[in-house]
């Protein structure tokens, strides 16, 4: 019985454009882990049909998510980088989840109430069911870590529950199948086949809010293009948009407990901070006592400077689809015989033939 070995996976669902919140809260991050992990970062175009069913370019949306992955700094050699529907095995371990998954589980998920409002009755079966295709596309890999924001911890939690619920219901099998591996519950040792998924949250901007309204999480789907700042916009619409964002007629506080009820201040110290690589604090230490009109700039300075490279990368790659055709392929490959392992074992312990 071996330990469960260490493997990153997450995924970007190819509906709108990419923002800032999207830079800091994930890719950032994923570049960062592809340095200490053996990573999978997925373009996960099945999820994006739970937003609209019909897209007008939905194989574009896919190549500007690949693009910007690349374009980050994430290597498609030496880690993995596909798209979800190009791995027939998500869905089909998806439909094994489901039949593990409780319907009281999925009607607690916030995000589906969000969602679907109060016409619950004529939301999609796939919007019910996401959380469990989610969880397959972190299962089918045996992923022990999945780097999350706060608004998905709810759905990684419910991807161990199914782990859990498939482990205990068919202990018996993957004993017989010599399958399962060491893992840690808790402070319990124990086995099964699926592991304990473990959240990755951190950062100074882990959950990015919009320019416009500082209560408000950075959304694609804003009415408002200056909400948020583009991955595809260039300096000067970056410039703008932070110049316009908005804010309170007080100087930025000296210390972190100064921003506690101000929404927008506090927002726009953490865009600075993780674009910075420090903490709050040491943007306070350095802006502490300021007003807007002198911090302002500078951010704009700094967010021209962190991704206007990306912004000419992307470009690049998507004026030669080929070349990102051929990472996505070449990932899909590479993803779909990890997967294929899985299945068998599933199969197996299932009682497939």
């Amino acid at each position: 019985m071996s330990d469960i070995q260490e493997r990153v996976f997450s995924g970007i669902q190819p509906t709108g454009h990419l923002h800032l919140g999207n830079y800091l809260g994930a890719l950032k991050r994923f570049v960062e882990l592809q340095e200490s992990h053996d990573c999978l970062y997925c373009v996960v175009d099945l999820h994006a049909l739970t937003a609209q069913l019909v897209h007008d370019d939905l194989k574009g949306q896919t190549r500007s998510i690949t693009a910007a992955f690349l374009a980050c700094g994430i290597d498609p050699k030496e880690q993995i980088v596909f798209n979800q529907s190009a791995v027939a095995a998500h869905a089909e371990l998806a439909w094994v989840f489901n039949c593990v998954a409780r319907i009281g589980w999925m009607n607690r998920m916030t995000q589906f109430k969000d969602k679907a409002g109060k016409d619950r009755e004529n939301a999609s079966l796939g919007l019910l069911a996401y959380p469990s295709l989610m969880a397959a596309d972190i299962l089918l890999y045996r992923a022990t870590h999945v780097p999350v924001g706060e608004d998905q911890k709810q759905h990684l939690e419910l991807a161990r529950n199914i782990a859990a619920k498939f482990n205990v219901d068919f202990a018996e099998r993957i004993e017989k199948a010599g399958c399962g591996v060491a893992m840690t519950m808790g402070e319990e040792r124990t086995t099964g086949y699926f592991p304990m998924t473990e959240p990755l949250i951190e950062g100074e901007a882990t959950r990015v809010m919009s320019l416009r309204d500082g209560t408000k999480k950075m959304s694609k789907s804003d009415a408002s293009d200056n909400a948020r700042i583009n991955m595809t916009d260039d300096a000067e619409t970056i410039a703008r948009k932070i110049r316009k964002a908005k804010t309170d007629p007080e100087p930025l506080p000296s210390d972190v407990d100064g921003l506690a009820e101000r929404a927008e201040a506090n927002n726009l110290v953490g865009i600075y901070a993780a674009l910075s690589d420090t903490t709050r604090q040491g943007v306070l230490r350095d802006y502490g006592g300021r007003p807007f009109s002198e911090f302002k700039p500078a951010l704009a300075e700094l967010a021209v400077d962190r991704l206007s490279p990306i912004n000419a990368e992307m470009r690049r790659l998507l004026a030669d689809p080929a070349e990102i055709d051929a990472v996505l392929k070449d990932g899909a490959e590479r993803a779909g015989e990890l997967a294929e392992k899985t299945m068998r074992d599933v199969k197996d312990i299932v009682g497939f033939i």
